[in-house]
């Protein structure tokens, strides 16, 4: 490192840094303001601070906000790592004392786990860490993933294949499929139940907003095919078109299970061998040392989900 850059580092603190994330994130100086609680004087002391010492603009007054220049954008992730790693390290591992603590647990998941686990951990955090509230947010793989990265959650509920190494996955449960329909349907009764599935009208439930999924390709497999004539971004309205029309759905069994009889509908095993998949908690590794996390974690492990 050269001294003159030296000279600029000396000149850098932690919360000068700090506001510069949240200007990139936000492009707004009163909202960064806001969420650090500061006023907008010392955000633009800051920023002038800033600019002299990197001498750059760094940021260009626009009607909709501040547009970052390119050297911003250059050092951006350079600058956010180097915060995250401060992070950790000055983050000793506190202990969790569950009856005392008033945490905020920020989950991210699908209307899956909001179903199957969460009323469980919310009956134990409510008897075991009576202090806690727990803010749960409907949220795709891709955006939990980035929520993570920014920091907006604490932790994703799901089914992550491959995640990165930035992430952390412990595995909850292995979940299963099962064919859901209204009750009394005719696909029950059918001797040749793969030819009727075949030919049955399908819900699926698509995050991505398509029509094809995991059966299509263990369908694909032995030269099938189906028709899929719904597509909903959640579970629960897959399940709730099911009860007046004669459409069909292969949905996770844990879902299933519980809420077929209040839906009026029947399941039965699938006709042909679809991949089961695991549900799993995500934390980001910058937390693995984060004591509530790991409390968490375990809750969730003990918890039995059928």
């Amino acid at each position: 490192m050269s001294d003159i850059d030296k000279l600029k580092l000396r000149r850098l603190d932690l919360s000068m840094l700090m506001i510069f994330v949240g200007l990139m994130r936000h492009r707004k100086a009163t909202v960064v303001a806001e969420n650090m609680g500061l006023t907008q004087s010392t955000i633009s002391h800051a920023l002038r601070r800033l600019r002299e010492t990197l001498e750059d603009e760094l940021f260009l007054r626009r009607p909709q906000g501040l547009e970052p220049t390119a050297f911003a954008i250059a050092i951006e992730p350079a600058v956010r790592q180097a915060i995250a790693s401060l992070e950790s390290a000055l983050a000793g591992p506190a202990p969790f004392d569950p009856q005392s603590a008033q945490t905020t647990f920020r989950l991210g998941t699908s209307d899956l786990e909001l179903a199957t686990f969460v009323p469980a951990l919310i009956e134990q955090l409510r008897r075991t860490a009576p202090h806690t509230r727990l803010l749960a947010r409907a949220l795709t793989r891709k955006d939990a993933k980035r929520a993570l990265e920014e920091g907006e959650i604490d932790a994703a509920l799901g089914y992550f294949w491959s995640p990165e190494d930035a992430f952390i996955q412990t595995t909850l449960k292995k979940e299963n499929y099962r064919l859901v329909a209204r009750a009394g349907h005719p696909i029950f009764k059918v001797r040749n139940r793969l030819a009727a599935y075949c030919a049955a009208d399908h819900v699926i439930v698509s995050f991505a907003g398509d029509f094809r999924g995991i059966v299509d390709r263990a369908l694909a497999e032995r030269n099938l095919a189906r028709r899929v004539a719904v597509s909903v971004p959640f579970f629960f309205p897959a399940l709730a078109s099911l009860s007046g029309t004669d459409l069909v759905a292969t949905l996770p069994a844990s879902l299933v299970v519980p809420f077929a009889g209040p839906f009026g509908l029947s399941h039965a095993e699938p006709p042909l061998a679809v991949r089961s998949f695991d549900i799993g908690l995500l934390i980001h590794s910058r937390n693995e040392r984060n004591t509530a996390l790991v409390w968490l974690r375990d809750q969730l492990l003990a918890k039995q989900i059928p």
